[in-house]
């Protein structure tokens, strides 16, 4: 059974150094540190880089320089979480021991070729292909040495935790939580692990919220279908469970929400084009 958070209310902003932060990351951040004054709590920063190949050392120094600029501050050290892969790769152990995650060699290809349904994100639903594999056939192409993945069988976890429930609150943080009912089937057999990536930011997420005693998580709608699965990883893993605030997110021009990938301005950018940090609270509406 998943436990309880701790009393002392505790959040976290968690940006991935793979890019410069822009207004998104700004009213995310925001919201978070006004959320933990409201409730006389404390706001961490945690740097997420597990992706070593698109994170980088000058992006996390310039995540620490716009969160300054901004006027926010948060305690020392900063959890890196390139710095814990050994933690990940011990949960990732503890479910494969409980026989929940098994060995998958599909492809993108394949697994857009068989998949009838898509998942929250909108990509294709993986069709369960080789969770039929017996063990003889993992283990051979596991000493093959097959391109592999590690998924969840997320069926059998359901089955063993039953229904799962979470808390969330509304804009006003200090109002009576709502109880709302997990859905993580409708993820299917997510991807935990990838050979030589002892993690994905499922797993490492809620191991490093318990690890920093998070009470209360605030992130964006984009991630509120995520946190379904969430649950299930907390509560198969004996983790706390937060209480959940799904904040709206900040769109572009064309109605979508702003991105690095898109090349959405950058507070860098906007810095040097004179904004100040008031500017940037005006046009968030904080």
């Amino acid at each position: 059974m998943s436990k309880k958070p701790s009393h002392h209310p505790v959040l976290r902003f968690a940006p991935s150094p793979n890019g410069l932060l822009h207004l998104g990351h700004a009213f995310s951040a925001l919201v978070t540190w006004q959320a933990a004054r409201a409730l006389g709590g404390t706001s961490l920063l945690r740097i997420e880089d597990i992706d070593t190949e698109r994170c980088k050392p000058e992006f996390v120094d310039a995540i620490f320089s716009d969160l300054a600029w901004l006027g926010l501050d948060w305690p020392t050290p900063v959890m890196l979480q390139s710095e814990r892969l050994d933690v990940y790769a011990d949960a990732g152990n503890h479910l494969r021991h409980a026989d929940l995650l098994y060995p998958c060699f599909c492809s993108r290809s394949d697994i857009a070729a068989l998949s009838s349904a898509t998942d929250p994100d909108g990509a294709p639903l993986y069709a369960g292909t080789c969770r039929q594999l017996d063990r003889g056939q993992q283990i051979e192409r596991l000493q093959r040495g097959d391109p592999v993945q590690f998924r969840l069988d997320t069926q059998t976890a359901l089955d063993r935790v039953g229904m799962l429930t979470y808390s969330v609150v509304g804009p006003l943080i200090t109002d009576r939580p709502q109880i709302r009912y997990a859905r993580p089937e409708r993820w299917g057999d997510v991807v935990l692990q990838r050979k030589g990536i002892p993690t994905s930011y499922h797993l490492s997420v809620v191991v490093d919220d318990a690890a920093q005693a998070i009470t209360h998580v605030t992130r964006g709608r984009d991630l509120e279908a995520a946190t379904d699965l969430h649950v299930l990883l907390q509560m198969l893993l004996g983790l706390p469970t937060p209480i959940y605030h799904f904040h709206r997110l900040i769109l572009a021009d064309d109605g979508k929400k702003l991105s690095k990938s898109k090349g959405s301005p950058s507070l860098a950018s906007l810095r040097e084009a004179g904004w100040t940090p008031q500017d940037v609270r005006r046009a968030l509406g904080l």
